[in-house]
């Protein structure tokens, strides 16, 4: 049975492999914290979120492993002209997600895909940093 890192990195594999609209290196990391200064460059980061257990039968269990995709970037121009493009590199990515197997670890099976938020307000009015997170599930039995 695999543990939510090694979902974790799975996800951060594919993402790497994947072709987008802006290129993207994503990075799994355990405490995504960044200076503002980091955030000029676009940042894909992976982070475990979650577990669910459910039964799945009298002997096995249904593991649902929650990953959080965080998409960042500092905005240098204006708000309604970079922000289109952001949120379209949100969707692009949950569009490559779904129903996707995971090259890495193909017993994992995709669950569902969230973007919430599509971007963060309190980012985008503070700091002016697009902010996005996707939330991925991948399943498994054991």
């Amino acid at each position: 049975m695999a543990d939510i890192i090694t979902i974790a990195d799975a996800v951060t594999t594919e993402l790497n492999a994947g072709s987008f609209s802006q290129e993207i290196m994503a990075v799994r990391l355990l405490l995504p914290e960044f200076e503002l200064s980091e955030l000029s460059e676009l940042k894909v980061t992976v982070v475990p979120k979650g577990v669910e257990m459910t039964p799945f039968s009298r002997q096995y269990t249904q593991y649902d492993f929650a990953i959080d995709i965080g998409i960042q970037k500092k905005l240098t121009g204006e708000v309604d002209t970079q922000m289109p493009s952001m949120i379209a590199l949100a969707d692009e990515i949950v569009t490559f997600l779904r129903k996707r197997t995971l090259s890495a670890l193909p017993a994992a099976t995709w669950l569902r895909c969230l973007n919430d938020p599509v971007y963060s307000r309190e980012h985008l009015a503070q700091s002016r940093v697009f902010t996005s997170v996707i939330t991925v599930t991948y399943w498994m039995v054991g």
